[in-house]
């Protein structure tokens, strides 16, 4: 087993180079940049998919005040002479990140950018000793730089740094921007959308709309904003995205690339379930790997050699979009929930013009949302084509599986804890089985299953409905000779209900699963430990499922 190093959390060219980490050879991402002719270049993948490591590489290789002939030396890149000579590091380059503009309110996710903006003066201080800049702009750039400016210094910040730039140089300034629209995302959730979208909208449109000083601009994010917005009067813009096959292998990992990573590290034997749980991501026709998830992964490998994947999005990416998506109450939504989670697919239309303003949420625009920022995934052999506006789309891989279902759990149990269910519990209580049994049906039929139809499920169904009633619920606890499945205490009052639940393959079937259900109880003595220990009322409960039916089945009390 090799000893990599890799750049775990790592988003900086520079360091990943220098600290002779290991690095999946993007540069050739420059060349194919270089051959198209634009003013601004959008290009929008997935958080997670490198888009800040490559806009650095951008800037360590166009910027004129650095020299990256060495960092670059031996990659795809550095066998373009001619291309080289015209571009490394001759140009002066103006590199922006917005991903870490936030705040729980406007005025906090302000002086978010008033400081990024003053960080950005820091970085470019040389232009106050510049004798080719004008004194009025020098002084503009002193209240960037000291944070003293107003709304409208902001706004125009990026415009009068790419003419002082300019005239400092002589030459034209490459403009990067990275994960634009991140700000628009945190004011959407945090309700503070339009005023923020009032001075992004001002501080990057202002600059690529002709801009005298601009050379072109490269911008990344997650979505392409409806260009009536942001990108209203740029000249020659292009926009990328995830349907698009141009540069689809240089954001994600391929399986070649994958592939031979896990060689290096000594684990090609764990490709399968890397696979499974990491692949799936299709871009432009190109299947990928989500290139956070694998490096974590090959991490936790070298760590134990043993480790099975796990989550690695879960506490990463802007996950309450699935949460916004299953409260909408839909049953059309639901059903198609339903169809993804079995690994199944769906035929949604998809617009890629959107906002962030959302609202009002509308189905399409969900659909949408979910498959530009990576949760659904073109379905293959779909991948590339859009037939009438509808795209055949599916969860990419068991990853993003659990966070769908991690969801519609944390989903079901909210809404049933918000639910007065003080006469369902008075049913569990008499033995009211008929009832039961249409009440369960109800919520099965209201409720987002979560997984393919089997016993685990129905156990971790039948848990959820006493969640947060304060009794106290045991799931496959030893009881007896076995295992029973679901028991409910209430020492409060001496009661316990001992309930066997059981998956059916047939509706015919339900009244013999319940049956059998008891009968299980009665022969591995669930109730024994319950009636030594002096408990005054023990119910039990055959249940059995098929699909979204159930039939509930009581045995009697036990005293």
């Amino acid at each position: 087993m090799a000893r990599l190093n890799l750049p775990y959390g790592i988003d900086d060219f520079e360091k990943v180079r220098t600290s002779d980490c290991y690095y999946i050879d993007k540069t050739g991402f420059i060349s194919e940049l270089l051959s198209e002719t634009f003013s601004v270049n959008l290009i929008t993948r997935p958080r997670r998919f490198g888009k800040t490591l490559t806009m650095r590489m951008l800037a360590e290789f166009f910027d004129i005040r650095k020299n990256g002939k060495e960092l670059f030396t031996g990659l795809e890149v550095s066998g373009d002479k001619e291309l080289c000579a015209k571009w490394m590091n001759q140009w002066p380059v103006l590199f922006l990140t917005l991903k870490d503009i936030d705040g729980i309110c406007f005025e906090d996710a302000y002086d978010m950018v008033q400081f990024m903006v003053a960080s950005l003066c820091e970085e470019h201080r040389y232009l106050l000793d510049s004798e080719r800049v004008s004194s009025t702009d020098k002084k503009r750039f002193s209240r960037l730089l000291e944070q003293a400016g107003n709304r409208n210094d902001i706004k125009t910040a990026l415009f009068v740094l790419t003419r002082m730039m300019k005239t400092h140089y002589g030459k034209d300034v490459i403009l990067l921007v990275d994960e634009y629209d991140v700000p628009l995302a945190k004011g959407s959730d945090n309700g503070y959308y339009k005023e923020m979208l009032d001075v992004i909208k001002a501080f990057l449109g202002m600059v690529w709309k002709s801009n005298p000083s601009l050379k072109f601009a490269v911008v990344t994010g997650c979505l392409r904003i409806a260009k009536e917005s942001i990108f209203t009067g740029a000249n020659n813009f292009i926009s990328n995205s995830i349907s698009n096959e141009h540069y689809n292998r240089y954001f994600g990992f391929t399986e070649q690339e994958v592939k031979q990573l896990l060689e290096d590290a000594g684990f090609v034997d764990r490709l399968p379930d890397t696979k499974k749980w990491y692949d799936g991501y299709r871009f432009g026709g190109m299947e990928v790997y989500c290139p956070w998830d694998v490096i974590n992964h090959v991490r936790a490998l070298m760590k134990k050699a043993n480790a099975q994947p796990r989550n690695y999005w879960r506490d990463t990416s802007h996950n309450d979009i699935i949460r916004k998506f299953v409260d909408v109450k839909s049953n059309s939504i639901n059903g198609k929930f339903e169809t993804l989670l079995a690994g199944r697919v769906i035929r949604e239309p998809i617009v890629e013009d959107l906002n962030y303003d959302n609202v009002n949420l509308t189905e399409d625009y969900l659909w949408s949302i979910l498959y530009l920022t990576g949760y659904l995934t073109q379905a293959w052999p779909e991948a590339g084509e859009i037939a009438d506006g509808m795209m055949g789309l599916q969860i990419p891989n068991e990853e993003v599986k659990t966070i769908f279902a991690d969801t519609v759990k944390g989903w079901f149990t909210d809404t049933i804890e918000a639910k007065d269910r003080r006469e369902f519990f008075k049913e569990w209580w008499n033995g009211e089985a008929d009832k039961l049994t249409k009440d369960i049906t109800d919520i099965l039929f209201d409720t987002i299953s979560y997984f393919d139809y089997r016993e685990d499920y129905y156990h971790a169904f039948v848990t959820g409905l006493f969640s947060g009633a304060g009794y106290e619920v045991k799931s496959n606890s030893e009881q007896g000779t076995g295992r029973a499945d679901i028991i409910v205490t209430d020492r409060q009052h001496r009661r316990v209900i001992v309930i066997e639940a059981k998956w059916s393959e047939k509706e015919s079937l339900l009244e013999k699963e319940c049956e059998d259900a008891l009968k299980q109880i009665e022969k591995k003595q669930y109730t024994r430990k319950f009636q030594i220990e002096g408990y005054e009322t023990i119910l039990c409960y055959g249940t059995a499922f098929w699909g979204k039916n159930c039939l509930v089945k009581f045995a009697g009390t036990h005293h």
